[in-house]
């Protein structure tokens, strides 16, 4: 058993997924994006999961919806705290 491949952050998912819904991709390197994912991740809570179907056992709509609008807020601070940071 691998517990690196088994386990995982379900925080991680929302946070890559908001990279692909605001197009970060296209506009940043992956190093700049790793950067980014990194601080984004920092200011979220961990929630450790085995398998993506788990979520949708446990988590209400409610849950899941605050979740991702945490995700976006973390991505969006995160964002303009490397661009300051790049223009100084």
């Amino acid at each position: 058993m691998h517990l690196e491949l088994d386990i995982h952050n379900y925080y991680e998912h929302l946070v890559v997924e908001r990279l692909h819904e605001d197009n970060l991709y296209k506009s940043y390197d992956k190093e700049f994006l790793a950067d980014l994912c990194c601080l984004a991740l920092s200011k979220l809570p961990a929630r450790y999961i085995r398998h993506e179907v788990d979520m949708a056992f446990y988590l209400s709509v409610e849950q899941r919806t605050s979740m991702v609008e945490e995700s976006r807020k973390a991505v969006r601070e995160s964002l303009d705290y490397l661009l300051t940071k790049s223009d100084e």
